[in-house]
């Protein structure tokens, strides 16, 4: 939380830490794995939020984006292209890459398709309700620095 509470003193308002917070969690659970850097920069850059924070924060979820990336890709999968299997599997990619490398791209293409299609259902909700929290907290704390420092 320091070096969040450091942005506010660098000039960042709350409801901009309080976004760049949400959005960098929500960008930080994409289930796509090397794009966060990306996705982060360029979300940070089209709301005009500190590029900085957003990559810290978005960063800060590599684990949880690990913990979902296999459950989300099994649910895309099922979503959108692996119907005759009940769950996707290392052993039915194993076998799909040595005898059809073909269709072992498409499921994987249509399983990542499907799981960020999810991501987007989940990831939305979780930026608007982490904004809506942090807001108030982040004025509290800018709040009770102010009056730390003397200047109201």
């Amino acid at each position: 939380m320091a070096p969040l509470t450091g942005l506010l003193r660098q000039g960042l308002s709350p409801e901009q830490l309080a976004l760049t917070v949400a959005v960098g969690a929500g960008v930080g659970l994409v289930p796509l794995l090397g794009a966060i850097t990306t996705l982060a920069t360029l979300a940070a850059l089209r709301l005009r939020l500190n590029v900085a924070a957003m990559q810290l924060v978005s960063h800060m979820m590599t684990p949880f984006q690990l913990l979902l990336i296999v459950p989300l890709l099994r649910q895309g999968a099922r979503l959108l292209g692996n119907a005759q299997e009940k769950e996707l599997t290392l052993t039915q990619m194993r076998q799909l890459f040595a005898h059809d490398w073909r269709a072992a791209l498409h499921l994987l293409w249509r399983a990542e398709l499907g799981a960020l299609a999810l991501w987007l259902l989940g990831g939305t909700p979780l930026v608007v309700v982490l904004y809506f929290v942090l807001k108030p907290l982040f004025r509290h704390m800018a709040a009770r620095r102010a009056r730390r420092s003397g200047v109201v």
